[in-house]
């Protein structure tokens, strides 16, 4: 379960999850979707921790062990001198994360994203501006990867996700049900300063560099942050901050 962590991160987990530290252990201990299995601690934290540790369901599996056996067990120095193993639950198909989103709440829809810091970093977006969840087409990578947990201090726990099937059309997804795509990209037709929030607004990002499809692109609206200087993009993740914020301002 905690052997060799980072090999085992790399070929994926079989229907599991590993969270790190005491923050984000704190989410996943009230998680409302998800739930953790066990919990490796080093000792010496045990006393400290000791409050954290009893929010855990009695069933959870709560194993103490000296730092050097700790680390032994991970396969690298566990400096926050914790982590849980959690079940990923099953899993929510868009059309579900989509019917229970409140109007108003804006929704993330990601293509190709496949850094785990960005991923991180976006769920952590949309979990700071009250967004109804995220969607992701086939290609991006998994917010419940060890490193996109933490980096999202703990929002992948807790901000609702689905992935798209391959060849499914996000556009028509949203379109069809009363959801709005505004697609970020440089050449966007309309600056984001001058955009009124939709009723239901989906943002959708795409990948540094390449950006968003061209079919996606063509049938949605565009909408542009304009820069300084020669500068064009930013990165995805500090986008997904500055629209959620526009649309969620008011």
């Amino acid at each position: 379960m905690f052997r060799d962590v980072r090999d085992r991160d790399i070929v994926g987990r079989q229907g599991g999850f590993i969270a790190e530290g005491e923050v984000v252990l704190n989410v996943l201990a009230g998680a409302p979707r998800l739930r953790a299995r066990a919990v490796l601690i080093a000792a010496k934290r045990v006393e400290r921790l000791g409050p954290l540790l009893a929010r855990f369901d009695a069933a959870v599996a709560i194993y103490a062990a000296d730092q050097e056996v700790m680390d032994g067990i991970a396969g690298f120095p566990i400096h926050r001198g914790i982590l849980a193993y959690g079940d990923k639950g099953t899993a929510i198909s868009p059309e579900d994360l989509l019917s229970r989103v409140v109007d108003g709440a804006p929704v993330v829809v990601l293509f190709g994203i496949a850094n785990h810091d960005n991923i991180g970093g976006i769920f952590r977006n949309a979990a700071a501006f009250g967004a109804g969840g995220v969607i992701l087409d086939e290609t991006c990578c998994d917010p419940l990867y060890r490193k996109a947990i933490r980096v999202s201090v703990g929002a992948a726990l807790t901000v609702p996700f689905g992935r798209l099937r391959p060849g499914q059309d996000a556009v028509e997804l949203l379109r069809g049900r009363g959801f709005t795509p505004l697609a970020l990209s440089p050449g966007g037709a309309r600056p984001l300063a001058r955009l009124r929030p939709p009723a239901k607004p989906a943002v959708l990002l795409g990948a540094e560099g390449p950006g968003l499809p061209g079919r996606i692109l063509e049938r949605s609206e565009t909408v542009a942050i304009p820069m300084a200087g020669a500068f064009d993009s930013l990165n995805v993740a500090v986008t997904s901050g500055i629209v959620l914020h526009h649309l969620t301002r008011d």
